[in-house]
């Protein structure tokens, strides 16, 4: 596997906290985050790197979203 650097639209809360709201790939399709359903400091066991892992529900689907020290988003790739 491998990371696949990818655009994210995010917000900050009043309490300010990171969320990601919409994913938008490479071929400019968008993913809405339906719901977060964790977030940690973890690394990608898959594709290497690490950073804050957040534990998506994109589609009904259950998708980590990486975010790196160096500000870059990234998922996992084939």
């Amino acid at each position: 596997m491998s990371k696949i650097y990818v655009d994210v639209l995010a917000e900050f809360t009043k309490e300010g906290v990171l969320k990601p709201r919409e994913i938008i790939w490479e071929d400019g399709r968008h993913y809405e985050v339906d719901k977060i359903i964790d977030t940690r400091p973890a690394a990608s066991l898959k594709a290497g790197g690490a950073g804050i892992r957040y534990t998506c529900k994109i589609q009904g689907r259950e998708k980590y979203v990486f975010y790196e020290s160096n500000y870059k988003w990234f998922v996992e790739g084939k």
